[in-house]
């Protein structure tokens, strides 16, 4: 059905009875010349509005607001201007807001063009186009009573008219209305009129009631009205620097709402950084995305790319901040516009721009731009991922494309299969145990899982494929008794990971847990679970095996670790055995130094020391193979000993004594005795 929502048709039902001609009671100040007055000149009164000059002027307001954004197929109120202000002195009993309620319902029952066209692209399917509209009636309602009456009023004529529409080749049923009542009323008085919100009445009529004060509080009103029924949304500029009229020299910083389609922040309001604020004007409020005006930019060329571009409306189109703001767009001019942050980099979401006369609010990308490169398949939610299933989501993809449906299937209850419901429905049962990265699962993992995976899915199993599931399910019975490995992940475990029997309890409960999610889908997904559970309740001497298997892995666990401790005693006491070695070393040199100092030792033979400096120092070899660490430190001992020099006085001395300061004999007649120490003559 080609449907037209109810903005497709809005008409406003304006009160032309005697009431409307009072005034609204809220003054206009228009004689602005108080400092200038020449004195004895009496200031001329305020005037004030008429309750239909209000009236008139909010739905004109509605209107622009609504052409602004919407240009297209633009309809005149010429007949607004025709019909001119109310007479106050007319008889109220001749005035009914009725009549223009049936006219409005009428106006409804006429095919626009838009319906038109449609009905003659479906031809013979031509009751399919659908026809809503809404009806928006502002009047001066006496009491409640008194708007039930009007409510029943425009049910009555929709019943009828649609009776007349079926016959008739001009005109069409109204589906849906809905009835928005505005009871308005002068400043100062009391309302006899309750608000009430949206109320279906019938199936084909809905309505709302809104007692408001004439005037600004109107306008105010049916501003909030066309954002609601046309799906606007209002967005503020802020600080935006213009010069003051009175001083030339110096600026001020003004703001300036402008309304558009909602559209417009749907980007920047998924990331949850946009500044929403209030608008209140004349007491009422409604929210405001914050925008802060940005340099102005003239090279177009260099500015972000944008994904979307909304016409604007600017709310309050006389004052002189949102004249001076679209003069200045409309001369080429555009300005970007950024988010207000109380920290880090600026972000510029939006740009003002105009193109062709008209002002477009365009949306610019803060993320990854289309244009580049699309991101790695590792740049995935919650960090850097590396181990997607790739492979497989590729073949997921291709057992669930959708292809042209030719041939009507039938369901068991004979209705028709829609087959966009059954291309969901099956892509509900692929995924619905579906694990993405590869660390997560383990029956995915396994080449002998694949023939239950890949036929468990299915909306309908055969004889053929229960026998396949329980040859899978036998199978890994048999990896289990065998103690076969599992592909089991260790990405982000530390030390060897799981044993072998909770390797195969984490593969038994994933496996349980993909069978449990399709058991719903006929008796033979309940067949296979049944095998899966029989085969989990081991029998005693499979526990018994399992104990023992248990026990071989303890074992051989312990073997490598005593193994390991053998090797690292072994290290050590060699390193021990060579710093016992090199300590005896040291002290039988030291010995023989004594000795050879003593004057009771005896000369030796050849003059030379008691240890070959030349040679390293006696190393004991060891039994069974050396270590490293004993070749390493005999290499550091043998180079230090043939750097190490005799001391000189012990080279030149006569029977092993040494005279000591032999130049002080000469030079101040010293004597040198025969212990070494000496003794002025």
């Amino acid at each position: 059905m080609k449907i037209f929502s109810e903005s497709h048709k809005t008409v406003f039902v304006v009160d032309h009875c005697p009431y409307m001609a009072e005034s609204c009671r809220q003054h206009v100040e228009f004689d602005m010349l108080v400092k200038n007055r020449t004195q004895g000149i009496i200031p001329l009164a305020p005037i004030s509005k008429s309750l239909w000059t209000c009236s008139v002027e909010s739905s004109m307001e509605y209107c622009r607001i609504m052409y602004d954004i919407f240009p297209f197929k633009k309809l005149l109120m010429a007949a607004l201007a025709a019909v001119g202000p109310p007479n106050p002195r007319a008889d109220p009993e001749c005035c009914s807001i009725l009549h223009g309620l049936v006219a409005a319902v009428e106006t409804l029952c006429k095919i626009t063009e838009y319906q038109h066209e449609a009905r003659t692209l479906l031809m013979e399917n031509a009751e399919r186009v659908g026809n809503r509209g809404r009806i928006i009636c502002i009047t001066n309602a006496k009491s409640d009573s008194h708007v039930r009456m009007l409510e029943d009023c425009v049910q009555e004529t929709i019943h009828e008219h649609n009776k007349l529409a079926a016959n008739s080749d001009h005109l069409m049923q109204i589906q849906k209305c809905e009835l928005v009542l505005i009871h308005t009323y002068a400043v100062g008085e009391d309302s006899l009129v309750s608000d009430r919100p949206k109320k279906e009445l019938s199936p084909v009529l809905t309505s709302e009631v809104h007692s408001v004060r004439a005037g600004r509080h109107l306008a105010t009103k049916l501003n909030i009205l066309v954002q609601q029924h046309f799906d606007l949304a209002s967005t503020t500029i802020t600080n935006i620097p213009m010069k003051e009229e009175q001083h030339a020299n110096t600026s001020a910083n003004y703001d300036v709402e402008l309304l558009h389609h909602k559209d417009a922040h749907v980007d920047f309001l998924k990331s949850g950084d946009t500044h929403i604020g209030g608008s209140s004007r004349e007491g009422s409020f409604k929210e405001t995305i914050t925008l802060k005006w940005c340099t102005p930019r003239t090279n177009n060329i260099e500015l972000h790319y944008c994904t979307g571009a909304y016409r604007i409306s600017p709310v309050d189109v006389n004052s002189r901040p949102s004249s001076c703001l679209t003069n200045f767009l409309l001369n080429g001019r555009s300005v970007l516009l950024e988010q207000p942050r109380k920290s880090g980099s600026k972000v510029i979401s939006h740009m003002l721009s105009s193109h062709g006369g008209e002002i477009f609010l365009h949306v610019l990308s803060s993320s990854r731009s289309i244009l580049e490169d699309p991101p790695s398949i590792s740049e995935g939610c919650g960090g850097r991922v590396t181990d997607y299933r790739i492979t497989d989501f590729g073949e997921f993809m291709r057992e669930n494309r959708l292809t042209p449906f030719l041939d009507p299937r039938y369901k068991i209850d004979g209705s028709l299969e829609i087959p966009l419901e059954r291309a969901k429905d099956q892509l509900e049962k692929h995924t619905r145990y579906w694990p993405m990265i590869i660390s997560q699962t383990t029956i995915f993992n396994m080449q002998a899982v694949v023939p239950l995976a890949s036929v468990i899915v299915k909306e309908s199993l055969t004889e053929e494929d229960v026998l396949n599931c329980q040859k899978t399910i036998y199978n890994l019975v048999d990896m289990e008794r065998k103690n076969d490995p599992l592909p089991i992940s260790t990405v982000g475990t530390r030390g060897k990971g799981p044993k072998r029997d909770e390797q195969y309890r984490i593969m038994w409960n994933e496996l349980e847990t993909l069978v449990r999610a399709h058991i719903n889908n006929s008796e033979k997904h309940q067949r296979v679970l049944e095998c899966l559970m029989a085969c989990r309740s081991k029998p005693p001497e499979e526990e018994e095996r399992k104990k023992r298997g248990r026990k071989r892995e303890d074992k051989e666990d312990k073997s490598e670790k005593a193994v390991k401790d053998y090797e690292q005693e072994k290290s050590w006491q060699d390193s021990e055995r060579l710093k016992g070695i090199l300590e005896r070393g040291k002290e039988e040199l030291a010995e023989a130094e004594i000795i050879k100092d003593s004057p009771d030792s005896p000369e030796p033979p050849n003059k030379k020391p008691l240890v070959e400096m030349d040679e390293a120092p006696p190393v004991e070899k060891s039994k069974g193979p050396v270590s490293l660490l004993s070749l390493w430190s005999n290499r550091i001992n043998t180079a230090n000993s043939r750097k190490h020099q005799e001391f000189a006085g012990r080279l030149n001395s006569v029977n092993n004594r040494a005279e000591l300061y032999q130049h002080l004999k000469e030079e101040n007649g010293m004597e040198t005795t025969e212990n070494g120490k000496a003794s002025r003559q």
